[in-house]
């Protein structure tokens, strides 16, 4: 399946004008993307949604761009950074269909914390994801994510760049991202 459409949620405590999210919208223009927030930051609340409404929300805004887009729900890339990415690969592995993941800064566990991983839910993932992530990222190391993200059973595509969890160079992570969009099909 040819990926139609890109949907993208923002980390905890950021909103969907972040910066790295604005960018990417902007670099693979003409190419569909959609950025949103999550219920709580839109009605003016900072910090992360519990995982059910987030995955609910982002169910449901999915469904709403696929039918604004007329295409189907599998033709939508998902995907966000840091809580975002999370809660979008959570979405995908409860069932809602996707193109693709996107995981920016995918964050494996709390910084100091890597005993408590947030890995549960990877290999229901069989679609193809992308990891872009920071070589200094205190939220999982590059050895950590090869080695936690590996349980993802569909095509893994994994990028380091320079930086830790918000590396500075969106010029790097947007170019991983639209590489990847073109590998699957997408017209970017």
């Amino acid at each position: 399946m040819t990926p139609a459409a890109l949907l993208l949620t923002p980390g905890a405590g950021a909103d969907r004008d972040s910066r790295t999210l604005v960018a990417l919208e902007e670099s693979l223009a003409p190419f569909p993307v959609r950025r949103v927030d999550f219920p709580g930051r839109a009605a003016g609340r900072r910090g992360p949604e519990r995982a059910p409404v987030a995955i609910a929300h982002i169910r449901a805004e999915a469904d709403r761009l696929a039918a604004d887009l007329g295409v189907r729900p599998e033709d939508v890339v998902l995907g966000g950074r840091s809580f975002g990415g999370r809660m979008s690969s959570m979405a995908v592995a409860e069932g809602q269909p996707a193109a693709g993941l996107v995981l920016l800064s995918y964050p494996l566990h709390p910084p100091g914390r890597p005993e408590k991983l947030r890995v549960e839910h990877l290999p229901a993932l069989h679609v193809p994801a992308l990891a872009v992530s920071g070589r200094r990222d205190p939220f999982g190391t590059p050895e950590e994510l090869a080695e936690h993200l590996g349980a993802i059973p569909g095509p893994l595509t994994t990028v380091l760049v320079p930086g830790a969890h918000a590396p500075p160079d969106d010029t790097a992570v947007c170019a991983a991202v639209r590489d990847w969009l073109r590998g699957l099909g997408a017209p970017v």
